[in-house]
């Protein structure tokens, strides 16, 4: 009895290329690949997906096993690609580090840092609850199903070895920043009008009783009624975040 085992080569390069793509975007991408998550869970999780979705999608990879120029062409390919979606479910996360700083500042708390654990460094403190709220909530309401599903459709909207679509990255990429950032100050909006309303209201103080010292009674004043505005809203700041955020993944995964 024999066995044939020449489409093993071709296997393995083909798994590698679907490792690449995977291992790239799992590194970037929200909830999975956090700077506070061990790089072995990471690599497991990024080689758990490979095996999955490389059965659904190992015809549409064509290598050629006589040369190494192309497979390293259709690794820097699949590695870019990983980058693109990664950084892409990345940013929908910044907006709410956008509404936390604009929060911050109207409540008085833009000097209170703390280390973000979901980017590895200083950010508001506000900002850095939000996020890891949205992360909970990514992970309760099993959105990031959504992201695992985009990544498996990549493979039919950026076919391997097809020719990258620039214009649809560039284009893809500036919708996604835009996008957080206008999500992150309509998350903070009522805020922006409580602290305009607020402030327009000590001006006003300061001006009917000039001997008041209106900052040392105006800041626990912002602190408190920011902080009650805040649990008032939150629930719909978040539903408004997880809306955005499974738009972006449906935009990147039409048919899920």
């Amino acid at each position: 009895m024999r066995v044939d085992l020449s489409f093993l080569p071709a296997y393995a390069a083909a798994f590698m290329l679907v490792f690449a793509r995977i291992g790239a975007m799992v590194m970037l991408l929200p909830t999975l690949g956090e700077v506070n998550i061990p790089v072995r869970i990471k690599l497991g999780i990024a080689l758990l997906l490979t095996m999955i979705i490389l059965p659904l999608h190992r015809a549409a990879f064509h290598v050629d096993m006589q040369s190494m120029a192309p497979m390293a062409v259709l690794m820097v390919q699949e590695i870019f690609i990983g980058i693109v979606l990664g950084a892409t479910a990345r940013v929908t996360l910044s907006a709410l580090q956008v509404a936390g700083f604009i929060i911050a500042q109207q409540l008085g708390l833009g000097f209170v840092t703390a280390v973000d654990p979901t980017q590895g460094q200083q950010g508001v403190l506000i900002g850095n609850f939000l996020a890891l709220l949205g992360v909970t909530l990514l992970f309760a309401t099993d959105s990031h199903y959504l992201v695992i599903a985009a990544l498996s459709e990549s493979y039919n909207i950026f076919a391997p070895g097809a020719l990258m679509p620039s214009g649809d990255v560039a284009a893809l990429a500036v919708r996604a920043f835009a996008g957080a950032f206008k999500v992150g100050v309509q998350l903070a909006a009522p805020f922006l009008i409580f602290g305009l309303v607020f402030n327009i209201g000590l001006g006003i103080l300061a001006r009917l009783m000039p001997q008041m010292q209106v900052y040392f009674v105006g800041v626990p004043l912002s602190i408190l009624f920011g902080l009650l505005i805040l649990l008032i809203v939150l629930g719909a700041m978040m539903g408004v975040f997880l809306d955005y955020f499974t738009g972006i993944m449906h935009d990147l995964a039409p048919r899920s």
